[in-house]
């Protein structure tokens, strides 16, 4: 006898999931419906109505493939009411979005809403008054299976979540996904941390340090959106192939307005065309040359040589030179920007002049002393003892002028540090300068002392290990009235200037009281191959914990010798392609145009990091110096030897290993014709 539809629970939970995709169309629909032709005053607000009206259009779209929900609350009690016996519970859908009926009933609730937390942190030692807990299974968008949890429920035992961990073990193809369904307790008190306090994420490969940063701005998004669509959210990745990976979760989850951006991005003053040696990079990236920077800026402010009259009328007004000397000393003490101090002087000059007209029987209001500070005589004096400074023009001459970099840099640099820092080719212009990286960084710091640079409300950083105390005071003076999410691997560190500490890279951001998270669980690494990697922490990063993976899966892990070469590695990624999911062939950046042709002289299509794969081509070729932040489902390592001897020394080599052997979700061949690392032995 077949069980009825109605009290079939799977089919049951079909209909409520038909249902609440056709309250999200209503929903869509009611808002592509409105009639904005009479409501605005002008067409600036027309406009901007129209911008948001399209936003929540899109934010609204029902992504087939994407589940509307993935879990069920049932509370025993109804939320915030009093847990007295006998008291009405409710049923609550937690999923990616909020959904509701005609009535304004809710059928989806958002997974950032409070009543969803108990999803994500309800135990059997503390159910929160849930006494069921439901998740869902899918295939593609259609409702297949549902696993229960009885949190008051003593006889029974706490389990491992079978569709949590297939859900965790998924292939996955494409760009990174949202982790929204598997969220851990100790990952959601990151998502859900305040927005006034800065955290620090320390978490070695695989703990899902990235996907807590993104789900934290969304849950801020969530629970500030007002003050932060005032002041603006930013991620801050480690270049574009990692921001192409990541761009699609924050859409997945309603969130459309979030910029990314790099480093470089932030600091795009000038043209990049030129690059440093290691040793002079570091140089550049020491928080030591803020100080030089400063000190540089300041020395064009000089004492006024004589006193300025100014002239108004049949008057005659004069401001002694020790009353001009004066203000600028006060001006030189007060904790302002160049450019603001500049923009004073004139106004403390007329003001000192309308302090002698009254003194005079004069009555001046605001448009004389206006009138004042525009004065010829007054406008003359303020360009010779505060100039106006161009930062670029500021920085090369720093880097071009012997003397003037020695006369500024005098006790902050070594004399073989000064050295290091100067052009061999003086450039005789900003515009036909080669600048590096490094210079447009010092150019923003110079940017910043003259004028105080825009501060958003949050900001994410991500792969943070890798910067440079300049580049962290960079990103600092984009949050100082904000707060920031710091997401980093001291281990995954790979520049010589590699952060050393969490304490001296927050100190650098201006965050110092930012909370140092760190994260141990592996979800995405299966154990045999972090095992594999973590013989390497010892002399690498001595001190952290090792990731312990918690997949069932132990993955399929193999060493290979390839006495063929390349001819190997191309079998080896033939044998993997013939599993379901994503394969990456990592290599040193010297041997990847050797693997690419070989690669097409076998007939196997592939494409680069940042490029989209698909079902036909899900082979990507990654250079080593590219991998870090990436995933594939499996990872073939060409010789580990050539990815160290690849780095100007031995530590930072290891490091680099390190991430390209952490790169695999599901298995992982290393292929080597020379000998391994014996670091790996």
């Amino acid at each position: 006898m077949s069980t009825p539809v109605h009290d079939d629970p799977l089919s049951r939970e079909r209909a409520h999931l038909a249902a609440s995709r056709s309250a999200l169309r209503a929903m869509r629909e009611d808002v592509e419906s409105l009639d904005i032709t009479d409501v605005t005053a002008n067409w600036v607000n027309a406009a901007v109505l129209e911008s948001q009206i399209e936003q929540r259009i899109k934010a609204l779209a029902d992504l087939s493939e994407t589940p509307l929900f993935f879990g069920r609350l049932d509370y025993l009690h109804a939320p915030g009411a009093e847990q007295a016996e006998g008291g009405e519970g409710e049923r609550f859908y937690v999923g990616r979005r909020h959904v509701h009926d005609a009535d304004g009933d809710p059928m989806v609730i958002d997974w950032r809403a409070p009543v969803s937390q108990p999803f994500y942190r309800a135990s059997k030692k503390d159910p929160q008054d849930v006494s069921l807990r439901r998740r869902f299974g899918y295939t593609g968008g259609d409702l297949t299976a549902y696993e229960d949890e009885h949190l008051l429920d003593p006889a029974e035992a706490a389990t491992t979540s079978k569709l949590l961990q297939q859900e965790i073990e998924r292939p996955r193809v494409g760009p990174m996904r949202d982790i929204v369904a598997t969220i851990q307790p100790e990952q959601d008190e990151i998502v859900r941390a305040g927005l006034a306090g800065s955290v620090c994420v320390q978490g070695g490969p695989g703990t899902g340090k990235t996907a807590v940063g993104l789900h934290r701005v969304a849950y801020l998004l969530y629970a500030h959106r007002e003050r932060l669509a005032r002041t603006g959210t930013l991620v801050i990745g480690p270049n574009r192939s990692f921001l192409h990976y990541i761009e699609q979760v924050l859409p997945a989850l309603g969130e459309l307005t979030v910029r990314q951006a790099t480093v470089d991005d932030l600091v795009a003053h000038v043209e990049v065309r030129g690059t440093d040696e290691a040793a002079t990079a570091v140089i550049k990236g020491d928080a030591r040359m803020a100080e030089v920077l400063r000190r540089a800026l300041y020395s064009h402010v000089t004492p006024p040589a004589e006193g300025v009259v100014v002239v108004r009328g049949s008057r005659r007004w004069r401001v002694p030179v020790y009353e001009l000397e004066e203000i600028v000393r006060e001006l030189l003490a007060r904790d302002i920007r160049y450019g603001a101090a500049r923009e004073a002087l004139p106004q403390r000059i007329a003001h000192a002049v309308l302090v002698q007209m009254e003194r005079a029987g004069e009555a001046p209001d605001d448009r004389v002393q206006n009138a004042v500070a525009r004065n010829a005589a007054v406008k003359a004096l303020v360009k010779s003892v505060w100039p106006q400074v161009d930062p670029a023009r500021l920085v090369l001459r720093l880097l071009t002028d012997a003397d003037f970099l020695a006369a500024h840099a005098a006790g902050v640099l070594t004399e073989d540090e000064q050295k290091a820092l100067l052009w061999v080719k003086p450039a005789r212009s900003v515009k036909s300068a080669k600048w590096s990286p490094a210079d447009a960084v010092l150019i923003d710091e110079a940017t910043d002392l003259i004028e105080r640079t825009h501060s958003l409300g949050h900001v994410v950083l991500d792969e943070a290990q890798d910067l440079s105390p300049m580049q962290y005071r960079a990103v600092g003076r984009r949050c100082t009235t904000g707060s920031a999410t710091v997401l980093g691997d001291l281990a995954q560190g790979t520049t010589p200037w590699a952060t050393r500490s969490w304490a001296e890279a927050l100190g650098h951001l201006g965050k110092g009281e930012a909370v140092v998270e760190e994260l141990t669980a592996g979800f995405r690494v299966p154990t045999d191959v972090i095992a594999y990697a973590s013989r390497l922490l010892p002399h690498i990063a001595p001190g952290l914990t090792p990731v312990a993976s918690i997949r069932e899966n132990p993955g399929f892990f193999d060493i290979r010798t390839a006495p063929d070469g390349a001819a190997d590695v191309v079998a080896a990624c033939r044998e993997l392609l013939e599993r379901e999911g994503s394969v990456g062939l990592i290599a040193a950046d010297a041997r990847v145009p050797e693997l690419a042709a070989a690669l097409a002289a076998a007939g196997i299509g592939h494409v680069g990091p940042g490029e989209e794969t698909t079902h036909a081509t899900r082979l990507t070729l990654v250079p080593a110096s590219l991998a870090k932040g990436l995933e594939y489902d499996y990872v073939v390592l060409d010789e580990p030897q050539a990815v160290v001897d690849g780095e100007p020394d031995e530590r930072t080599g290891l490091r680099r290993l390190y991430v390209a052997l952490t790169r695999a979700v599901s298995g992982l061949v290393v292929t080597h014709a020379t000998e391994l690392p014996p670091q790996l032995a």
